[in-house]
């Protein structure tokens, strides 16, 4: 007797599922030892090339997100995962090299008397041959514009000249993304200018914090607005930036450069 051969069903042609997002946090929590509760079930997901500026008033939970993001920070309840897989103790080296964390005070990452062994400093302790720590901290000065102050002491150097060579740090580690805490803190026009421009051109998958919301808005397509520990909106730059009401609602102003009837368009979930 002669069977027909069996026709595929729609089981058989399923899409392989998708790539999960390069960063996933899921109801994140973090108290600290004083009692204080910094952060209060924060979900947000970051796809890679996406630019995402996180803003919210002083207090809201923004420092406290991105040290989880690496793993500077531990959680008390929720999870962090980075390509799908949950950060823990057993990679986290791997972690801190793929999500480079540059910090506000540059001072806190520049410890060498010249800037050329800071930046080389990552690559040496990922045990790479001479030749390719060589190489990625020349990449990594040019990258930022600043081969010509490598034999410099860091001291020496002015706050721009420090963000940007902390930038190198991270970048000689070959990130995925790269995560910043109020970079343009401090800096005069000059340097606020030259860091806009730095960053416009490194790596497509960046987390920025800052109260700085037309750096935000320079940089970042997407914003996620922190307040209280929680993400209460998430959404297209310049319609978060631009709605008002929520901006003020949330102890923010909006943008200079936008106009009132840029606000609409995202979603607002104020309980989230």
């Amino acid at each position: 007797m002669n069977m027909a051969p069996p026709t595929s069903g729609p089981a058989d042609r399923c899409s392989p599922p998708a790539a999960p997002p390069l960063l996933e946090v899921r109801g994140l929590e973090h108290r600290y030892a004083d009692g204080t509760l910094a952060l209060a079930g924060v979900d947000l997901r970051l796809e890679r090339g996406e630019r995402l500026g996180l803003v919210g008033p002083n207090g809201a939970g923004k420092s406290t997100l991105l040290l989880h993001l690496n793993g500077v920070l531990a959680p008390t309840a929720g999870t962090v995962r980075l390509g799908g897989r949950l950060l823990a103790p057993d990679w986290l080296p791997e972690v801190r090299r793929r999500v480079g964390l540059v910090f506000q005070d540059p001072d806190d990452m520049l410890f060498t008397t010249r800037v050329e062994d800071d930046v080389a400093f990552g690559p040496l302790h990922l045990g790479l041959p001479e030749q390719e720590v060589a190489r990625r901290t020349e990449e990594a000065l040019a990258a930022v514009g600043m081969q010509a102050v490598r034999e410099r002491a860091p001291h020496h150097l002015s706050l721009g000249e420090k963000r940007a060579v902390a930038i190198a740090c991270v970048l000689a580690m070959r990130p995925e993304v790269l995560v910043l805490d109020e970079p343009s803190s401090n800096l005069d026009p000059r340097g606020r200018r030259n860091l806009v421009a730095l960053l416009g051109r490194l790596v497509p998958t960046l987390v920025l914090a800052s109260h700085d919301l037309e750096l935000v808005l320079a940089l970042c397509d997407r914003v996620a607005v922190l307040d209280g520990g929680r993400v209460v909106a998430d959404g297209p730059a310049r319609a978060i930036l631009g709605d008002e009401p929520l901006m003020l609602a949330h102890g923010l102003e909006r943008p200079h450069s936008l106009t009132p009837h840029q606000g609409a368009g995202h979603h607002h979930s104020p309980g989230r």
